[in-house]
């Protein structure tokens, strides 16, 4: 970007959230739409997508479509699907994420008894692997330690927590954390390039075994910045 350009306003752009019928996409939505942006939720199922927007319609401006009408419509694409179906559903939206801003909030984590624990990812990170997928995209890791319990809470009015954002391209890096801002109490904090997100992803599961010790609904804070 040159001296004498300006990055976009967000007041601007289309905000789409693929995986936006789950908690943490719905959540997203909720908060994106209740800041005034422009919001479209993504879904293998655009009919499940239309009714979820429909529930927020209160919130702000949000519609519902299939994953591939919401990659297509969205300025900022967010990611927000289940770790099995990632790499597949990329793969799919290779040519219609060219050019625009991806960012990746998946965590690959495993279950079992003992609790969430990271799982293994060849790429190094989920969003290393849609950094590997979708080459011609601007990949950005974001929202990966945020709780969807209290995105999704309406009668929670401020989310007071760090969203690490991770990646090799400053203007997006940028304009991600700028979309973090809008939230209240939410901040946006640069958390180093892409490579560096393994151990953001990771981090989830150390908060979920926070949350079940203490019931609570942990975040992050960077202290001295």
């Amino acid at each position: 970007m040159s001296d004498t350009d300006q990055a976009p306003a967000l007041s601007d752009l289309t905000i789409a959230v693929l995986g936006g019928t789950g908690p943490q996409g719905r959540g997203l939505a909720r908060r994106f739409a209740g800041a005034g942006l422009d919001v479209v939720l993504g879904s293998r199922d655009a009919s499940r997508a239309a009714e979820t927007a429909q529930t927020l319609s209160a919130v702000g401006k949000v519609r519902g479509a299939s994953n591939a009408e919401a990659a297509a419509a969205g300025d900022i694409v967010l990611v927000v699907v289940p770790w099995d179906g990632h790499a597949e559903l990329l793969a799919s939206l290779v040519d219609v994420l060219a050019g625009k801003v991806v960012v990746d909030c998946v965590n690959p984590l495993g279950f079992d008894k003992q609790g969430a624990y990271a799982l293994p990812v060849e790429e190094g990170s989920a969003t290393q692997q849609a950094a590997a997928i979708l080459t011609e995209s601007r990949v950005v890791g974001a929202f990966h330690n945020v709780s969807a319990v209290l995105l999704e809470d309406p009668e929670v009015e401020r989310i007071d927590t760090d969203v690490l954002v991770l990646g090799d391209d400053r203007e997006a890096t940028d304009l991600v954390q700028s979309l973090a801002d809008v939230v209240p109490g939410m901040r946006g904090m640069y958390g180093g390039r892409l490579r560096n997100a393994h151990q953001v992803e990771a981090l989830t599961a150390n908060l979920i075994a926070i949350n079940r010790r203490y019931k609570a609904h942990a975040g992050v804070r960077v202290t001295d910045v």
